[in-house]
């Protein structure tokens, strides 16, 4: 049986990770959190890893000693990211390199994929969309930069040292159990706070009219566990629906689900500093490696993301 090892599952992708390698691909899966975290998945061996510490992912590697490696761990909020670039730039830079060079002294080479974001092309120009892998890079924000710094170290670790690394740009994933610091959770929890008569029926918005490609986080582990296996040391892949949708018109569709009269007002504190009006995947190069589409509606994500805030709200 092989063994797959995920860097940094307590976070949104994780749990759907491990039930995808466990369930639909027969692996044995162990994952790692950080010690403060809270994290169980049934049948997933659960480990304290701090990946600023090398000598702790040395110890697990050779404890475990996995076919797969997937690196989730990451400070992945942009937001965050504008307030704290220093803590950013350690974890998804010194964190990733930390990983790589632990997997560069083993004695096999197990397959890794990198997590990356869409988020690294940045300031996309006019007739560039859907964006190709081999785009020209021009991150807008701190936490681009770091993936773009990550992909960039690992492209060149995997021919200075013959290693199995592939990449990826995951563009949007939302679904059920997403933290509302994302925008289709945040404004699915508000309608649902609406309706429970916990907030007045209006919505607090950012930028309205940025296009973003929004793929289910099921199609995207599905994706992840296929390209690992499939893809090519070296390269990198683009993971998204190949779709762009108006953030105005998910905001729609959302109010649409709900029965409530809901008002629409911008919130300052919601928009950012940099926006990119529109990111949109090209996925011809991920299909042809493993023939990967997306299989999810995002109607059916919207309305399972707006049930699982109306449970907990």
């Amino acid at each position: 049986m092989s063994k797959a090892l995920i860097v940094g599952a307590a976070g949104f992708v994780g749990s759907y990770l491990a039930r995808e390698l466990k369930n639909n691909h027969g692996m044995e899966v162990h994952a790692t959190k950080l010690t403060h975290e809270q994290l169980e998945i049934p049948g997933v061996a659960i480990h304290d890893l701090n990946i600023l510490n090398k000598d702790e992912i040395v110890a697990l590697l050779y404890e475990v000693r996995p076919d797969y490696i997937f690196h989730l761990a990451a400070q992945s909020s942009v937001s965050v990211a504008w307030k704290n670039p220093g803590l950013t730039i350690d974890i998804n830079v010194k964190g990733s390199v930390n990983l790589m060079d632990a997997v560069r002294e083993l004695f096999y080479k197990p397959r890794v994929l990198l997590i990356g974001s869409g988020e690294e092309y940045g300031h996309i120009r006019e007739g560039e969309t859907p964006i190709k892998e081999d785009n020209y890079l021009r991150p807008g924000n701190i936490y681009a930069a770091t993936k773009v710094c990550q992909n960039m170290i690992a492209s060149i670790y995997t021919q200075a040292y013959d290693m199995q690394l592939m990449m990826v740009r995951a563009f949007n994933h939302i679904g059920p159990c997403q933290a509302p610091i994302f925008v289709i959770s945040d404004f699915c929890k508000q309608v649902a706070e609406i309706e429970a008569g916990k907030k007045e029926p209006v919505m607090y918005v950012g930028n309205l009219a940025a296009k973003r490609d929004f793929t289910d986080v099921r199609d995207v582990v599905r994706a992840y566990a296929l390209l690992v296996q499939k893809g090519t040391p070296g390269e990198t892949y683009n993971v998204g629906s190949g779709h762009a949708h108006e953030i105005r018109e998910i905001l729609d569709l959302i109010i649409s689900f709900s029965p409530r009269e809901i008002r629409v007002e911008i919130d300052p504190n919601k928009i950012r500093p940099v926006d990119v009006p529109i990111i949109e995947a090209d996925i011809t190069k991920l299909n042809a490696a493993t023939g990967w589409k997306p299989q999810i509606p995002l109607e059916q994500t919207i309305q399972e993301t707006l049930d699982y805030w109306r449970e907990r709200v």
